[in-house]
């Protein structure tokens, strides 16, 4: 009995040291920027393979280069998919608007061998910088799926905004998409 008299201050205590805490984060998504159009070709069929990301990219975390080496992730604006696969859809959109194209699609939506050429991006950089810019470089190449196999090409492009505040990142954001817009063009001129 007194173990149980004991107890109830503990119990009364802990009731309030365990409140439910607020969530703060703020979670992104990529969208596609080149204007919607009605699509309806077969052609071109593209696969559009998950990129290559750097390891400090390939996170749930937005990242920002803050200085020459230096890096900050952030624990309240996070990604809403892996950055990775939100790249790939939105390049496949990207580029099924640009060609009119129902078949290019990031390659987890092919069933089976649909495509005819598979688009490979290796990713070095996509982050936004201390100068409030977003670099995104990376190379790319359309690799048929039957042939030989294809020179990579180098892609590099900045994109200025302008932070509303230290807390706002949806001119970065749109920054991102349009870099990744001006990737869709350059690489739907080969297609």
């Amino acid at each position: 009995m007194k173990a149980l008299l004991l107890l109830i201050p503990l119990l009364i205590t802990g009731c309030n040291v365990l409140k439910p805490v607020k969530d703060t984060s703020v979670t992104h998504l990529l969208d596609p920027l080149v204007p919607a159009r009605t699509v309806t070709a077969a052609t071109p069929a593209v696969a559009i393979n998950r990129p290559s990301l750097p390891s400090y990219l390939d996170r749930q975390q937005v990242v920002t280069r803050v200085g020459s080496g230096e890096l900050r992730m952030s624990n309240y604006h996070l990604w809403a998919e892996p950055l990775g696969s939100g790249i790939a859809r939105v390049v496949s959109m990207n580029l099924s608007r640009l060609t009119g194209s129902l078949n290019i699609q990031p390659i987890d939506n092919f069933v089976t061998l649909e495509y005819s050429s598979l688009l490979e991006l290796r990713i070095s950089q996509f982050e936004s910088d201390a100068s409030d810019r977003v670099v995104l470089q990376c190379t790319w190449k359309l690799q048929p799926v039957r042939g030989l196999p294809v020179q990579a090409r180098n892609f590099r492009t900045e994109v200025p905004f302008t932070p509303t505040t230290k807390e706002d990142l949806a001119p970065r954001i749109g920054a991102m998409n349009e870099a990744l817009a001006r990737l869709s063009r350059e690489i739907a001129r080969h297609l």
